[in-house]
């Protein structure tokens, strides 16, 4: 089965629609240090997402050559005015990406990036989740995939995608593997029950790579022949039970879980 992520994202956005009508006013602050046409898209993205649900966004966009100093600021701002807030990324280089998220509380650290935020869901209490783990977790349990007990690798372990979606998965009772440059995929992958990849290596991972009816959550994204393309060989559907595409599969549903933990953190701190 390949994945409508478009679809899955918008029986979540009816879900959230539902929790919405208990809030009055949401708002969320969105700071973004360059404007170029990726970024442009991705915010428009994530505005849509707020505009289904009655949420405002607030969108501070720094000058360039803007310092440390300037994104510390404008993130304080947004925290005082908003219900959560989210960095774009990447940050710029120039400025120190680390002091502009960190600046950001745990209680309105809507994409789990701080290092607070970060430290509370790795505890497995926190009621938000690092949004493209989430996504891959929402899919499977979609498409009912049975997760505790299953064999999952992790290909990467980077902080979007592999680190966190490793913890994840293994509070929720897998057995994880999390590869890295250097390990033997093909033993690991041939082995996999769920297969999370976020190495953003084009066709990385080929058909005779996996076993017959292996689930295949691909989140990884580059660049090929001017394609934005995943980790896995689209050719991978054929064997897997289930098969994200890339694009339309895994983004569009973490983009809806940005709201999915604003909602969490604004239930559980006002």
């Amino acid at each position: 089965m390949i994945v409508d992520g478009k679809a899955v994202a918008q029986s979540l956005y009816e879900a959230l629609q539902k929790e919405r009508e208990q809030f009055g006013e949401v708002t969320l602050g969105h700071l973004v240090t360059e404007m170029s046409p990726v970024t442009a898209s991705y915010a428009r993205i994530k505005e849509r997402g707020a505009e289904k649900l009655g949420i405002k966004m607030i969108r501070t966009e720094l000058p360039e050559g803007s310092d440390t100093a300037a994104a510390v600021a404008a993130i304080q701002k947004l925290v005082e005015m908003c219900d959560g807030v989210i960095p774009q990324l990447p940050i710029v280089p120039g400025i120190d990406a680390a002091a502009a998220i960190n600046a950001i509380p745990k209680e309105k650290d809507v994409d789990v990036l701080s290092d607070a935020a970060v430290a509370e869901f790795e505890k497995g209490e926190w009621p938000a989740i690092p949004p493209v783990p989430a996504a891959l977790k929402y899919i499977l349990e979609y498409h009912n995939v049975p997760i505790k007990g299953a064999n999952v690798v992790v290909i990467g372990q980077g902080r979007l995608v592999g680190k966190p979606a490793s913890v994840l998965f293994t509070h929720l009772g897998a057995h994880v593997r999390t590869l890295v440059k250097g390990d033997d995929i093909v033993a690991a992958t041939r082995e996999a029950d769920i297969i999370l990849s976020g190495a953003g290596v084009p066709s990385l991972i080929k058909p005779d790579m996996i076993k017959e009816g292996v689930a295949i959550v691909d989140a990884g994204t580059s660049e090929s022949s001017g394609k934005v393309v995943g980790d896995a060989d689209p050719a991978c559907a054929e064997k897997a039970s289930l098969f994200t595409p890339v694009p339309g599969g895994v983004g569009p549903v973490a983009i809806a879980h940005i709201y999915v933990n604003l909602f969490e953190l604004k239930k559980k701190y006002g």
